[in-house]
């Protein structure tokens, strides 16, 4: 029996960010569609969609902001920020570039964002090992650095996708009941 969209105990907003082209709108495709669209076009601006898991037995609603990664949209993409528990930065294996702007999105994010949001670094794109140039242990010690979680995806073969998004949104939620268990404590 599967629950209605609009029955949840939780709604979480994430944000997707990193350098246009990096797969970001085919992660949340495959996440929230089971499908992958090899002619996706850039984003422009932002686009959203949603999809409820289930942690500890509570429906978690992800509501998923995937934000162009072009530079004329970056005055756009910081107000959607607000309100954000979670984030993924996403990376090209294969475009070191986009790894290097990597620096550049966490100082924008934490500008914008809430302190304590769960950011996860994902190195998209692992189906191209053949063509990578971003070391996995290089990008790793980058996350550990910055307090980041940590994974490599492939959207095209659905690879850690559903355990890059699952692992976000547990974590938020551990964050949120912790907080909520706390909050229930008696004064003494």
């Amino acid at each position: 029996m599967g629950t209605r969209d609009d029955e949840y105990d939780y709604l979480f907003k994430v944000v997707m960010i990193g350098d246009s082209g990096v797969g970001k709108s085919n992660l949340l495709s495959h996440f929230t569609r089971n499908d992958v669209n090899l002619e996706l076009k850039s984003t422009i601006g932002v686009e959203f969609a949603t999809r409820s898991i289930q942690v500890d037995g509570k429906t978690i609603k992800a509501q998923i902001w995937d934000t162009a990664g072009q530079e004329r949209y970056r005055a756009v993409t910081s107000a959607y920020y607000h309100g954000a528990v979670g984030a993924l930065l996403v990376y090209d294996i294969a475009k070191p570039l986009t790894y290097e702007n990597v620096e550049r999105w966490l100082r924008e994010l934490r500008d914008h964002a809430d302190q304590n949001i769960v950011i996860m670094l994902v190195g998209n794109k692992s189906d191209l090992r053949h063509l990578r140039t971003v070391r996995t242990d290089e990008a790793r010690a980058l996350a550990k650095h910055n307090g980041l979680s940590f994974i490599e995806t492939s959207a095209l073969y659905s690879t850690n996708v559903e355990t890059a998004f699952q692992s976000v949104l547990t974590e938020i939620y551990r964050i949120v009941s912790q907080k909520e268990s706390c909050a229930e404590l008696p004064v003494p």
